[in-house]
């Protein structure tokens, strides 16, 4: 009883987990492109292989967890789980310690994790599939489900039907989202969202940071981290001739207090002289924008597309949004960071209608000048 329970759990785990990757591919891999980066593992050369990635790490979650839940292959299940668990135990571990990816997107947008909670979850998980393996480990000897019995080999061929039948559903989900858009949208940036009033939430209710020094004292070598308000106050740390000295590179940021949470603190738009062009854009009746973030791999002849087709929006403000201030060619550019497009933005180039600061539609470029 307890060790079905228990297998059945993490099961569910690994399959929502997967699933929530799977609906949104794409916003996985920019997750794996920011492990590749110079700042992380410095491979920058595998980041044009993040979704195959991301296609392979979802795909053993989501598998791998479907035939743990009907007990399929258990001593491979498990022995490719618990490695699965121990790949990711690393990488959770890498980005808490070092601090270089702030969220692993192990549950995608749908669960925010901190880098440490996530280390713990996949300890939890390893101890719990460690259990598991050894709790069944006196059934690895026996044939799989199918046996000469006939009722079981029955059993054993509709528990591969449903892996199949599981397969295809999931091989769509993926596939709907990497070519057009998640079929459920787990970000801020969801249909109906209203970036004006999610903005006015942020503003009554800002997250406050305080900054802590790290000043080493150059007679003892001591080294204190004193926040910046102590600092000010202690004479001793900044007066002339005092031996404390900043430490250059080594200060930090610190959250003391929570405010409201939304990737929208991200959108501002500007134009290439810097002017703030973001309450234009979320008052207006209506605004048409096309987002880019990586500009210089769009083709030419679909920029002029969507450039045809978005002209034919009388009365709208309409913005090209992209990191380069000459994408644009006859409508107004304007210049966003890469990362904040990403959130946004889940295929290059993409189509954002609002009305007075909602979103009322989304589509890949592709699709909206088809």
């Amino acid at each position: 009883m307890i060790k079905g329970l228990l297998r059945f759990i993490i099961a569910v785990i690994f399959i929502l987990s997967g699933f929530v990757k799977a609906v949104d591919l794409v916003g996985f891999s920019f997750k794996m492109e920011e492990y590749f980066a110079p700042s992380v593992f410095n491979m920058p050369f595998l980041e044009k292989f993040a979704l195959l990635f991301s296609v392979i790490v979802v795909v053993l979650e989501l598998f791998l967890g479907f035939m743990l839940l009907l007990k399929l292959k258990l001593k491979f299940t498990l022995s490719a789980l618990i490695a699965l668990c121990i790949f990711f135990g690393f990488l959770t571990f890498y980005s808490a310690y070092y601090n270089v990816v702030t969220d692993c997107g192990c549950f995608g947008d749908a669960i925010k994790f901190t880098p440490w909670q996530s280390f713990m979850k996949d300890i939890v998980l390893l101890v719990g599939l460690i259990i598991v393996f050894i709790l069944y480990r006196k059934e690895f000897r026996k044939k799989d489900v199918y046996s000469s019995d006939n009722t079981k080999e029955s059993s054993g061929k509709f528990r591969y039907a449903l892996l199949g039948l599981f397969s295809l559903i999931m091989i769509y989900i993926m596939a709907q989202g990497i070519m057009h858009e998640p079929l459920i949208d787990f970000r801020d940036y969801k249909i109906g969202t209203n970036i004006k009033t999610e903005k006015e939430k942020i503003n009554k209710n800002p997250s406050e940071y305080k900054t802590f020094y790290s000043l080493k004292n150059q007679k003892t070598g001591e080294v204190l981290k004193v926040n910046q308000d102590d600092y000010i106050k202690e004479t001793k740390y900044w007066a002339e001739g005092s031996p404390w000295k900043i430490e250059e590179g080594k200060n930090e940021s610190v959250l003391t207090k929570e405010g409201y949470k939304s990737e929208i603190v991200k959108f501002k738009i500007e134009d290439p002289t810097g002017v703030d062009l973001t309450d234009e854009i979320i008052n207006a009746p209506k605004a048409v924008l096309v987002f880019s973030y990586h500009p210089k791999e769009v083709s030419a002849d679909l920029i002029q597309k969507l450039e045809a087709k978005v002209s034919t929006q009388k009365g709208a403000v309409i913005y090209g949004i992209s990191t380069d201030h000459n994408t644009f060619k006859t409508i107004k550019n304007a210049m966003m960071d890469a990362t904040a497009i990403k959130t946004i933005a889940r295929s290059n180039p993409f189509v954002l209608i609002l009305e007075k600061g909602k979103i009322m539609d989304k589509q890949p470029a592709k699709d909206y000048v088809d």
